[in-house]
């Protein structure tokens, strides 16, 4: 399975390094063939947040098939404002089973009219803009995390752990995801 995260300059850190890190722990210790990447729209180091630099393991031109996407979130403006990004999302959130945001990368997939209709979340403080800009969604404060379908959105920066292991369970087992979270020495915020 090909579990690729989308990132771009300006993506908050820990929304793809946090599932990163719950997937390849998660592989590690299912000692399974999952392939955890990074994916940007070119292979040149991305700029996140905070100025911590990345270098993507794939570009839009050169990356396997993807079975789970995830979309993260950061200074997303300029994002939504690239035809060939959003298409990009368009087309593999189309061929792929599973397909989640942490944080404000719910924008990009609604851009991608891929959420319309669907009941969603985003961090707190974005959540009246998500509306705003895309009344078709029902977006919903106080949740981690949201599945409808074959989407997950989740709120902001750590609850992007929280919607990881959340998958982990939904492709593994709830087992393994306590057992992934423990290994990551990190309390699983659940949804109730």
């Amino acid at each position: 399975m090909n579990i690729g995260i989308y990132i771009y300059d300006d993506a908050e850190v820990l929304d793809f390094s946090g599932p990163f890190e719950v997937f390849s722990t998660a592989k590690r210790l299912a000692d399974n063939d999952w392939q955890v990447c990074l994916i940007a729209k070119s292979n040149t180091p991305v700029m996140a947040r905070g100025g911590f630099t990345v270098n993507p393991h794939y570009s839009f031109a050169d990356h396997p098939a993807i079975d789970l996407l995830i979309v993260v979130g950061g200074v997303h403006t300029h994002e939504l404002e690239k035809p060939a990004v959003i298409n990009w999302i368009r087309k593999t959130a189309g061929a792929a089973s599973k397909v989640a945001s942490v944080c404000t990368g719910a924008f990009l997939l609604a851009k991608a009219d891929l959420l319309n209709g669907l009941t969603v979340t985003t961090h707190w403080e974005d959540q009246t803009d998500l509306t705003t800009m895309f009344p078709s969604l029902n977006v919903i404060a106080n949740k981690r995390w949201v599945s409808q379908g074959k989407f997950t959105t989740s709120g902001g920066i750590s609850a992007g752990i929280d919607m990881s292991l959340q998958l982990v369970s939904e492709l593994i087992s709830p087992e393994h995801a306590e057992l992934t979270a423990k290994q990551m020495e990190y309390q699983w915020h659940k949804n109730t």
